[in-house]
């Protein structure tokens, strides 16, 4: 396998990797809504504070780590 093709392989599964993210990120989204407008401020607090960690945590899926960019040529 060429170093293009490993790239490109590479990419589409970062992407992969970031459109399941975004979908998690938007059900969290939805549960959120869902507790407020249930009038449970304190749960989507909670639900919020909980995502707002998993978002710090994923910090692979939202900035990809130095070594996985693509080198200039």
């Amino acid at each position: 396998m060429n170093a293009d093709t490993e790239q490109i392989e590479r990419l589409a599964r970062e992407l992969e990797q970031a459109e399941l993210y975004e979908i998690h990120l938007r059900a969290r989204i939805v549960a959120i809504r869902d507790e407020l407008a249930a009038g449970h401020a304190s749960r989507a607090l909670s639900l919020c504070n909980a995502t707002l960690n998993e978002i710090d945590n994923a910090t692979d899926v939202v900035a990809p780590s130095p070594s996985a960019t693509l080198d200039p040529e």
